[in-house]
């Protein structure tokens, strides 16, 4: 996959040198390109933003420069790229999202920095591009980088070959399967027992129908108690008996009709 950003701070990218992401550029899997956009401005000052029409605080980027860059790093593609802006005003950066990017051979990130880019760039290149305009979370953020950190990392690791271990994403919070609409349960390692706090005797019984059916309560319990609207969204044909006995003894209640059966 190749990825562009666009960013007045390239070097908030550091990090996608280290750890997974820099082994997978490393080897090939993920191509990162890192654009300044100011390379793209003609001034003095090399001004990105300016006062917005209409009045109000803060400033908002120029189209101009945008236009120039993106126009820059896509000129001659034969397929473009999917034009990614993150903003707190965008559909919700989900694990499906995530899943709908792995798939894609290129992505463009354009960060905004003050109160975001200039709504006609969005215009421009919808007719031109496919253009998503998305959100990490119900929250303001001072620019767009650190959103964006968090859409390649949650992307990249779904890429063939950037896990070590390719099931790990079967077993994610999240993920389409048996487990989908649950948080992943808690997780436990060696020694069994640390500073007085025993693993669940469960997991070290060798059973592995009785842990799998453990992992799914615990699953289920903790979606009830840390996301409750994600457990009301579950599939109800999906639920078996125990299923709906765990959701009812964590205190999460269906009407009436939902627990027949």
């Amino acid at each position: 996959m190749r990825v562009d950003i666009i960013s007045i701070f390239p070097e908030y990218f550091a990090p996608l040198d280290v750890s997974l992401l820099g082994k997978a550029r490393q080897r090939g899997l993920l191509d990162i390109r890192v654009h300044q956009l100011r390379e793209w401005t003609h001034d003095v000052h090399r001004t990105v933003d300016d006062t917005p029409y209409g009045g109000g605080p803060g400033m908002v980027m120029k189209p101009e420069p945008w236009g120039e860059a993106i126009d820059a790093v896509v000129v001659g593609a034969e397929i473009p790229p999917r034009l990614v802006v993150p903003t707190p005003s965008g559909r919700p950066f989900t694990q499906q999202v995530a899943i709908e990017y792995a798939k894609e051979p290129w992505l463009l990130f354009a960060p905004a920095r003050y109160e975001g880019i200039d709504s006609r760039v969005m215009a421009e290149y919808g007719s031109r591009l496919r253009v998503d305009e998305v959100g990490i979370g119900d929250y303001v953020l001072a620019g767009g980088e650190a959103a964006v950190l968090v859409i390649v990392e949650a992307v990249a690791r779904l890429l063939p070959g950037v896990l070590g271990n390719a099931e790990s994403v079967a077993d994610d919070s999240f993920a389409p399967g048996s487990m989908a609409g649950l948080l992943e349960g808690p997780v436990f390692t060696k020694p069994p027992v640390w500073r007085g706090h025993e693993v669940p005797p469960i997991l070290l019984s060798g059973n592995h129908g009785a842990i799998a059916r453990w992992r799914r309560d615990e699953a289920l319990r903790r979606t009830a108690a840390n996301r409750p609207e994600l457990a009301a969204r579950l599939d109800r044909e999906a639920l078996d008996k125990r299923d709906r006995e765990v959701l009812q003894d964590a205190s999460f209640r269906f009407r009436p009709e939902d627990m027949a059966n």
